[in-house]
């Protein structure tokens, strides 16, 4: 039997929390395993737990979501967060996005969108709608940190094109679709350009692609990035 989704869950309001553990508890392929009022509580509970998600709210008293992200996700590189915000451009989430979160939650999401974006993020897609991938490429520039390269040869014309779409926020039926290949190739694809990037995650692979220059043709298609 496959091991549950364990998953923290951080934000100072315990109402909130509750929901969320709710909904979550009720997956048969998830666990809540614990739950911090704040970003200094929730580096602890990271320790303590090493969940395969953690739900990071932003905006908490001592320390909040941006600086225990960062602080996480340097002490465990393959740590996954999904950041909750209450409005879909707060500059404050994507600045967590930058820090090493892997998608964004809006709080008033529907519980469909809740369980699929606990399960993308921890199969390592990134949890992001168009709209938010566009917004997050429009702030890459003004957000802090190391600049990537200008360059990847070491990728083929094939994964150029994945980058490519990736960048746009398309998914991998997506992509498929556009380039004509089946879905479980692009996966392949998408495994061999995220090792070569050294994106960890598709969130990551969006900020190096603009970083970089690498742009797709046109703005994303208006359904969910997986």
């Amino acid at each position: 039997m496959t091991e549950p989704i364990r998953v923290l869950i951080v934000d100072d309001q315990h109402l909130i929390r509750l929901g969320f553990r709710l909904v979550l508890e009720a997956e048969p392929d998830m666990e809540v395993v614990g739950e911090a009022a704040d970003g200094t509580e929730a580096l602890a509970r990271a320790a303590e737990l090493r969940p395969d998600v953690i739900l990071m709210d932003v905006r908490m008293p001592r320390l909040d979501g941006i600086g225990a992200t960062e602080q996480i996700v340097r002490a465990w590189p393959d740590a996954r967060i999904l950041i909750l915000t209450t409005f879909d451009l707060d500059d404050d989430a994507f600045a967590a996005l930058r820090a090493g979160a892997s998608g964004f939650l809006l709080k008033d999401a529907q519980r469909s969108e809740l369980v699929g974006a606990v399960r993308a993020v921890h199969a390592g897609d990134a949890a992001l709608a168009p709209r938010i991938t566009r917004r997050l490429i429009d702030l890459v520039g003004a957000l802090p940190g190391p600049a990537a390269p200008t360059t990847f040869d070491a990728l083929t014309d094939r994964e150029h094109e994945v980058f490519t779409a990736i960048a746009g926020g398309l998914t991998n039926a997506e992509i498929a679709a556009k380039l004509f290949l089946s879905e479980s190739t692009v996966k392949t694809h998408v495994g061999r350009v995220m090792a070569k990037v050294g994106a960890r995650d598709r969130v990551h692979a969006v900020i190096l692609a603009h970083q970089a220059g690498i742009t797709p043709a046109g703005p994303p298609p208006d359904s969910p990035a997986s």
